[in-house]
């Protein structure tokens, strides 16, 4: 059920289901091991299709795995305990454009962890209420906030 739920599986057969290659696109439990002194609790690998996945898109592959399916109501619980990228997509990733040390330099931060935030709520607030949220934010001690990904041009916050 993870598998399918994280890639091409929905909760019913739907016309367009022949149109493409399922079986071809589709993520595979290949290994269930029950977790050792834990009763109805399972290891399950899951592995997927590279072509499911952007090229270069961390967030692509992180909402295709982990998105959709933990709000999956046939599962209990589930926790991702291990991910495994092969070479070839890493190297897809162009990184930053610069290193941390650039970032302390700008920053003026040394010895320590940068500590960030995302603003919330990710949707509906307005400019002036979104650069207040982020005032606080580094007012307050953090050293950078981030857009949530769902961030963009909106009427109400246009770019």
């Amino acid at each position: 059920a993870v598998a399918a739920e994280s890639s091409t599986g929905t909760w019913t057969t739907v016309w367009t289901d022949g149109l493409t290659s399922l079986d071809r696109y589709k993520g595979r439990c290949y290994h269930i091991e029950p977790v050792p002194g834990e009763e109805s609790q399972y290891i399950c690998y899951v592995a997927y299709p590279l072509d499911l996945f952007e090229e270069g898109s961390v967030t692509n592959m992180f909402t295709s795995i982990v998105g959709n399916v933990f709000g999956f109501k046939a599962l209990r619980a589930l926790r991702l305990e291990d991910l495994r990228i092969p070479i070839s997509y890493i190297k897809t990733f162009q990184g930053p454009p610069h290193g941390i040390q650039v970032e302390r330099d700008k920053l003026n931060k040394y010895g320590r962890p940068l500590l960030g935030c995302t603003i919330k709520p990710k949707l509906g607030l307005s400019a002036k209420n979104y650069g207040r949220a982020v005032y606080e934010c580094l007012r307050g001690g953090l050293d950078f906030t981030k857009d949530d990904e769902n961030v963009n041009s909106q009427p109400f916050m246009r770019w």
